[in-house]
């Protein structure tokens, strides 16, 4: 391990066999934490190339479990986002997906930090299981076309270690570390075809344009490399997608965009999404995608391919048909304009901290949340407003939170006399072919 950290401090290229070594090593505890801190600040300053990044990627993908989906007939198609706020386009893009007749198998995260997790929105939907034999999830998928449940714990265990060491090293923020850490568990879980959704912006991991397009790139080369089909697409985390943050609230947008009346952001991007899934999956060039993504909306077999899941994994489907019924938390509180003009920019990452203080996210992984609390946006970047205006609803069942997470609101929104330039929703498309910007 001495020799490793000494070749990649000095700019050497890592073998093969080193990082074959170097994850087995870490996996089985053999190397000492204090070693593999040395060479990821080796690798931090000196980086690796595209060949050491998928080498890297292959043997933790490989440190654990790996998913077998070869019992689910067609071309299995998974999404992967990185994160993000008010981000619910799983249970839009995948049930859309479903119902065009490509399998959806989909391992999925909790949320930590500012970010929300899938697995933490689909546990507000009472009796709804995330975890369950590897069994009863390819039947599920086999059965009904789409099944989304929580990462098993043996899954990419060496991404596990060294994200931990990350994380307190100041290692986090490098590009082949952070698309082999994705890619490990995205290789592992089986799919044949993966699309990325890299966000961009004040809420993303990737606050930078460029960066976001360097990461998918990096990623789609390694998917690319062992034969995965890859596109990514750049998405904008600039402001909050659709109006609510936070877990149940977010349950209720989902099924209103599945019903054809969601946000318009939130369904542009959800549409967009599923279109490029089932272009990995063979349905036919992008625009025939798009309008069979459309379809499956407005005929309902999107929203029946939701209820068909959540019955199948345990859920009770009546609080999909009355969202109503997913229960509200006990205090509101409401966030006023402090003046006229326009929103100019909302700091989203802030945004989802006060999502957070309200209960609705967790600071550490063992934090409780609550499936109630969250926020609704009323109004959003570019809306015009007026003193005293509603812009935010705010939801908790701890009163004391209401006035932190409203101090954090209005802190996150800019007012000014003039209105913002349009932002866009979607900036690039990222395939082995190179990037197209829109």
């Amino acid at each position: 391990m001495y020799d490793v950290i000494m070749k990649k401090r000095s700019g050497g290229k890592l073998a093969g066999e080193e990082l074959r070594f170097l994850v087995e090593g870490i996996t089985s505890g053999e190397i000492p934490d204090y070693q593999t801190s040395a060479l990821l600040m080796a690798i931090y300053f000196k980086g690796m190339d595209a060949e050491e990044t998928a080498l890297l990627t292959h043997y933790m993908a490989h440190s654990g479990d790996t998913v077998d989906l070869s019992s689910i007939p067609g071309i299995k198609v998974d999404k992967h986002s990185t994160g993000g706020v008010g981000d619910k386009t799983s249970l839009i893009a995948g049930p859309i997906v479903a119902s065009c007749g490509v399998p959806v198998a989909k391992m999925s995260g909790r949320g930590l930090g500012h970010t929300g997790g899938t697995v933490d929105k689909l546990e507000s939907i009472p009796g709804f299981q995330v975890s369950m034999e590897p069994e009863r999830f390819f039947s599920i998928v086999r059965d009904v076309g789409i099944a989304i449940i929580g990462q098993t714990g043996n899954i990419a265990p060496a991404d596990k270690k060294l994200y931990a060491l990350r994380d307190v090293t100041a290692t986090v923020d490098n590009l082949s570390l952070i698309a082999s850490s994705i890619m490990s568990k995205k290789l592992a879980a089986g799919s044949d075809a993966i699309l990325l959704d890299v966000k961009t912006g004040s809420g993303a991991f990737m606050k930078e344009l460029e960066d976001s397009i360097d990461l998918a790139r990096s990623m789609v080369s390694i998917g690319e490399r062992v034969g995965k089909r890859m596109v990514a697409l750049i998405t904008d985390m600039d402001v909050p997608l659709g109006r609510a943050i936070g877990n149940s609230l977010e349950v209720a947008e989902a099924v209103q965009t599945l019903k054809g009346q969601g946000p318009g952001d939130l369904t542009e991007v959800c549409l967009t999404l599923a279109a490029n899934m089932l272009v990995l999956a063979d349905k036919g060039p992008l625009d025939a995608c798009m309008a069979l993504a459309r379809d499956a909306v407005a005929s309902g077999r999107a929203f029946q391919k939701l209820k068909d899941m959540v019955r199948a994994q345990g859920g009770r489907t009546d609080v999909l048909d009355d969202t109503g019924k997913l229960g509200e938390a006990s205090v509101t509180g409401i966030v006023a304009a402090p003046a006229d003009g326009y929103i100019t920019h909302m700091g989203t990452e802030t945004c989802g901290m006060a999502s957070v203080a309200l209960g609705a996210g967790r600071v550490k992984k063992e934090d409780a949340i609550d499936h109630s609390a969250g926020i609704l946006l009323l109004k959003k970047t570019g809306d015009r407003v007026r003193q005293g205006e509603p812009i935010a609803r705010l939801y908790t069942n701890k009163p004391a939170s209401i006035q932190e997470a409203e101090a954090m609101l209005l802190e996150a929104v800019t007012i000014e006399v003039s209105a913002p330039a349009e932002a866009k929703l979607i900036y690039a498309r990222v395939t082995a072919d190179g990037v197209e910007r829109y």
